[in-house]
């Protein structure tokens, strides 16, 4: 049967500073590890599918991958993440939500692999320090103000396979 971790597991966990997920574990819930602002890593097994809303939300965390096996990245699954400067998607992830790293201020770059077809609304907003987008060709739609007021971002090259960008969506 699958391992789940559940909604609001560790949530308000303000000592909690590393977690090592076993391999096996299918899920992490809703707010399972929000509110975790000593919280500086993470290993997510290949075996997690589903990362839910706001899991890590304010949580203290420097970089995070994002395995090739999720193919539900829950709204704001990382946003409020002001000291994540390291994103790796893998390759296999299917999409990156509604406001899954808005307000991450520290975050620097991010290479959306062609795994991914959509990129949410407000996904990156006001991602302060982002400086470098890759779009990977298998984007097909950019949402709305899903890069604005990224004051740092200065060049993105959009792939042919976009065939729908968002309002604001470089604002």
């Amino acid at each position: 049967s699958a391992i789940n971790i559940g909604d609001y597991a560790f949530t308000h966990c303000d000592s909690l500073t590393s977690a090592s997920l076993s391999s096996g574990i299918s899920s992490i819930g809703v707010e399972a590890f929000s509110w975790c602002p000593s919280l500086t890593s993470v290993t997510i097994p290949s075996t997690v599918t589903s990362i839910g809303d706001i899991a890590f939300y304010y949580s203290g965390l420097a970089s995070v991958t994002v395995p090739g096996s999720v193919t539900n990245l829950g709204q704001g699954a990382f946003a409020v993440c002001s000291s994540l400067t390291n994103v790796t998607i893998q390759d296999g992830a299917t999409g990156i939500s509604d406001r899954a790293f808005n307000y991450c201020t520290s975050l620097i770059s991010v290479t959306i692999p062609s795994s991914v077809v959509d990129i949410g609304d407000y996904a990156f907003t006001h991602c302060d320090s982002l400086s470098s987008v890759t779009l990977s060709s298998g984007v097909s739609s950019i949402g709305v103000e899903a890069f604005s007021w990224c004051p740092s971002l200065t060049s993105v090259t959009i792939p042919s396979t976009v065939t729908s960008i968002g309002d604001v969506a470089f604002y």
